[in-house]
């Protein structure tokens, strides 16, 4: 068993209770186990500000980018057109995701530390009409930024065109009123903000538009819409579920809400960036995002200076009990720390004295 605490933006640092979990083995056609995976998407679309009537929640195999292909390779036809807007790795991963489909796609790129400007999405959209789907990234983890899915959804839905928001890791701890902004296609996963573990991903979407997506998927295992036909009989997975990744989700819903909800998870994943960043910057160590479009859940740092070495920096940090992530950016060397897991402000602390000692043996 490692001794250390993970902080990235998930997989994420786990309760004991939510790995306790998975200490049981259940059958995929065991009606117990079926209403789990109910009651899961029931609570889905709760903490979505989701109606049941309108809306529906489908469990998908796989990791978050299985979700994301999911949709898009599901919800888009052949005659239709999305663009992807992008200001990070991820909004550029569903643009491959379009090729690799054989999408018809349109990318339109913002600066990494820009986030969208609803002005120019709007223009674009008008001078093309051939456009049917729009897709974007809510938190870019690339470097933590927190896009504004709301001033880019009212441009999206003033063109009439079907909104997707892949909400990987800020759903949970960043409150999204998915009905409100009407959003059409809502992807998330189970090892991000509801502290649960990789397995699955989730997709809570309109009703409508998943029956749109009969006949269209490119895939037998990732269709969408087969996937949820299957799942609302009685919870049964189409395929081989990951049953025990689905205990541990159950669990975390239980103290998602226990914690007192997104409201108070946000709170507490925003105390820890707040302090992290104040924290580093009195080391001497620059954010790379301003402090207004940053996310409550992973930000990006800069070298302090030209000969730091991040595998040197990370092994020293992991001997003393951490795990951070690498950068991402092509143009400037940095490292990214996240904040969100079973992760409070005591643990920012001894990171920032355990970074302190590190920059201290560097001289």
């Amino acid at each position: 068993m490692n001794n250390y605490k993970l902080l990235t933006p998930g997989p994420l640092t786990t309760t004991e209770t939510v790995k306790k979990a998975m200490l049981v083995d259940h059958c995929t056609w065991d009606d117990e186990y079926k209403q789990i995976t109910v009651a899961i998407c029931t609570q889905l679309l709760e903490l979505a500000h989701a109606s049941s009537e309108t809306y529906a929640a489908v469990l998908m195999q796989g990791s978050g980018s299985f979700g994301v292909e999911s949709v898009l390779s599901s919800s888009i036809g052949k005659q239709d057109k999305l663009l992807v807007i992008s200001n990070g790795a991820y909004g550029d991963r569903m643009a491959e995701m379009a090729y690799y489909n054989d999408i018809k796609c349109d990318i339109l790129n913002f600066f990494y530390n820009e986030t969208p400007d609803a002005d120019k999405v709007n223009a674009y959209l008008k001078t093309h009409p051939e456009i049917t789907h729009v897709a974007m990234v809510h938190c870019e983890t690339t470097t933590g930024i927190l896009n504004d899915i709301e001033a880019i959804g009212e441009v999206v839905k003033t063109h009439n065109k079907i909104y997707i928001v892949d909400a990987m890791s800020s759903f949970g701890g960043v409150d999204i009123e998915v009905e409100k902004l009407e959003i059409d296609f809502l992807i998330s996963s189970a090892n991000k903000c509801i502290q649960g573990v990789p397995g699955f991903s989730f997709v809570i979407a309109k009703k409508s538009e998943i029956m749109n997506c009969k006949g269209r998927a490119r895939s037998l295992s990732l269709s969408l819409y087969d996937q949820y036909k299957e799942m609302i009989k009685d919870g049964k997975w189409r395929f081989t579920s990951p049953t025990h990744v689905v205990l541990a989700f159950e669990q975390a819903l239980k103290e998602l809400k226990e914690e007192g909800g997104i409201i108070a998870r946000n709170t507490r994943f925003s105390k820890n960036m707040s302090y992290l960043r104040a924290n580093f910057e009195n080391l001497g160590i620059k954010p790379y995002l301003n402090q207004e479009v940053q996310s409550p859940i992973i930000t990006t740092f800069e070298f302090p200076k030209e000969n730091f070495n991040f595998k040197t920096m990370y092994d020293f940090i992991k001997a003393r009990g951490f795990a951070i992530y690498p950068g991402k950016l092509l143009n400037l060397e940095t490292f990214r720390i996240g904040v969100i897991g079973e992760i409070y402000l005591e643990d920012i602390e001894k990171l920032t004295d355990v970074m302190a000692e590190y920059l201290s043996s560097r001289g």
